[in-house]
């Protein structure tokens, strides 16, 4: 007999509804070893991110970034259901499950410097809900709009809890100008869930354009007249950790100079997905992983 699981964050109704977090930020107990500083634990708790000058050295950049072009430049994965193109461009946007596709990217997902934050931020082992590679190409290529990747992660995957933490590390510089990541600071402490029915296969079109699950443009106002935005930049090898319900976003990359980055979301195996919460069926493994072995 399985038994219900309570529905902390309830979303897609009629009606928008914010609500505080019920979870923990980081799930580990104070003091607890791992490479992650306790300063900057905490700043990570109270802000809902973390911001790294250097992850990977230049060198590791180089063999990450080949190995990307790599990928996108091959015909039998571009026509894989894994590859997302652009709409106007048909440029490969996005890679899913780059870390089954690619045993270079599945080696970084095992890399200490990237895992073991991961199971410092989440208090225990952990499995990869995601991954990905996102390439933004100058010259036109289109951003994400403001939403809280958990608001998707509960209503169309099933997880149940804000137990997962992503990490995006560039492989290009992000410059102010090329379509960087924002983030309002602190957002990850309230849960907005966002109005209207999951469509079916949903996941299709989100990919390329956000719609369902998109905050109303009167919630993202007071967000962000409360918490401010900040827009990261950075050297290729540097990355951004972030919380699960951080609100975040990306603008139109129209300059000539790409932005592209590897993004890898680990979940705690304590955090399994269930059914989906708020979505007829589950989205495809490959988008939201079903397989919870943890990273060793």
């Amino acid at each position: 007999m399985t038994t219900a699981i309570t529905d902390l964050y309830p979303t897609r109704g009629a009606t928008e509804t914010a609500v505080p977090r019920q979870d923990p930020v980081v799930w580990s107990a104070p003091g607890a070893p791992g490479p992650i500083s306790p300063a900057a634990l905490e700043s990570y708790e109270r802000d809902g991110f973390l911001a790294m000058e250097e992850l990977i050295t230049p060198a590791e950049v180089e063999v990450y970034r080949a190995e990307l072009d790599r990928i996108v430049n091959d015909p039998l994965i571009r026509a894989d259901e894994r590859s997302i193109v652009e709409p106007k461009s048909q440029d490969v946007r996005s890679v899913f499950e780059v870390h089954r596709i690619s045993e270079v990217f599945e080696s970084l997902v095992r890399d200490e410097r990237v895992v073991g934050r991961a199971r410092q931020v989440l208090g225990s082992d952990v499995y990869v809900h995601q991954s990905r590679i996102n390439v933004k190409p100058g010259f036109g290529a289109s951003g994400f709009y403001w939403h809280s990747d958990f608001e998707t992660w509960h209503a169309e995957d099933g997880l149940p809890r804000m137990r997962t933490v992503s990490v995006s590390i560039a492989l290009t510089e992000n410059l102010d100008t090329n379509g960087g990541l924002m983030i309002m600071p602190g957002s990850h402490r309230t849960f907005l869930g966002c109005a209207g029915e999951t469509p079916k296969d949903n996941y299709k079109k989100s990919l390329q354009m956000q719609d369902a699950g998109t905050p109303s443009d009167e919630a993202l106002t007071a967000f962000a007249d409360r918490h401010g935005i900040r827009l990261f930049t950075g050297k290729a090898g540097s990355a951004t950790w972030f919380d699960c319900n951080a609100m975040h976003g990306s603008g139109d990359n129209i300059t000539p100079y790409p932005r592209s980055n590897v993004f890898i979301v680990f979940n705690s195996v304590e955090n399994a997905a269930q059914e989906p919460f708020a979505a007829p069926v589950p989205r495809p493994s490959f988008i939201g992983a079903r397989d919870f072995t943890p990273v060793r």
